[in-house]
């Protein structure tokens, strides 16, 4: 038996990187999965991927989560195929990239906010009202933040800030959902092996591990893992929660090869 046998979970930014891993932990605990990506063709594409490993017991459809009626239209469907939900994982993001705060336009800083803060948000607020008060199990929600909501990199001010709105809003949102008995916490990452990495010099991948005590990045696989503990009943007692999964970055003052 599975962790999450009968259950339906909804994956938002599950068509790729992080997401499909997510996505595959779940449906290799029993769930069904719902899953979107932003544009038809990534989605199309991360279906594809998901089916390339043997996996089945998931929807894809599209959804870009910062636009409120494609977030209802994405709960329709949820209704009218599977009738409930019982946990979601808020993963989609807007990685804010390339942007430097001295050039940054204030519109650019209210679309990272709008993917990563309004689509979590809203998401959150149509798993509540539609499903997670009607039924007897309640719900868990799970956010994907990041530990530089905590510890900052440069040149990404919208997504940092993104991250630590994310944060107060876990915190937030356990206080005002636990009594009505929906739990709701948070995964921050550090460095995460995806696609960009192998765009990278190895001398600068090998710089990066560095700042790792474990010398090594997360794997997909590493944050699934934690993300399933804390939409698992196992965990029933916790929320309000922002458990951070980077390799003990966090834990230094500086990397090895500066402090000395």
């Amino acid at each position: 038996m599975g962790m999450f046998d009968g259950k339906t979970v909804l994956v938002t930014g599950g068509n790729r990187n992080t997401g499909l891993f997510i996505v595959k932990k779940f449906i290799e605990e029993g769930a069904r999965v719902f899953l979107c990506g932003s544009t038809k063709e990534s989605t199309e594409k991360g279906a594809g991927i998901l089916a390339s490993w043997g996996l089945k017991g998931f929807r894809a459809i599209p959804c870009n989560v910062s636009k409120s009626g494609e977030v209802k239209a994405l709960f329709d469907v949820i209704e009218k195929e599977a009738g409930h939900l019982d946990i979601l994982v808020n993963n989609a993001a807007h990685q804010g990239i390339g942007k430097p705060f001295v050039e940054m336009e204030p519109d650019y800083l209210m679309e990272v906010l709008g993917t990563n803060v309004r689509g979590g948000f809203q998401v959150t607020q149509q798993a509540v009202n539609r499903f997670f008060l009607k039924q007897e199990s309640r719900g868990v929600v799970v956010f994907l933040s990041s530990n530089t909501a905590q510890r900052a990199i440069r040149n990404r001010t919208a997504y940092c800030a993104s991250k630590g709105a994310i944060n107060s809003m876990v915190r937030a949102l356990a206080l005002d959902l636990g009594p009505l008995g929906i739990r709701v916490n948070a995964c921050a990452p550090g460095y995460i092996y995806t696609e960009r990495w192998d765009a990278l010099p190895e001398a600068t991948r090998l710089r990066r591990r560095l700042n790792c005590p474990l010398r090594q990045e997360a794997k997909g696989s590493d944050i699934a893992n934690v993300v399933a503990f804390l939409a698992g009943d196992q965990n029933s007692n916790m929320t309000g929660e922002i458990v951070t999964c980077d390799a003990g970055c966090s834990c230094q003052h500086m990397p090895e090869d500066v402090d000395r």
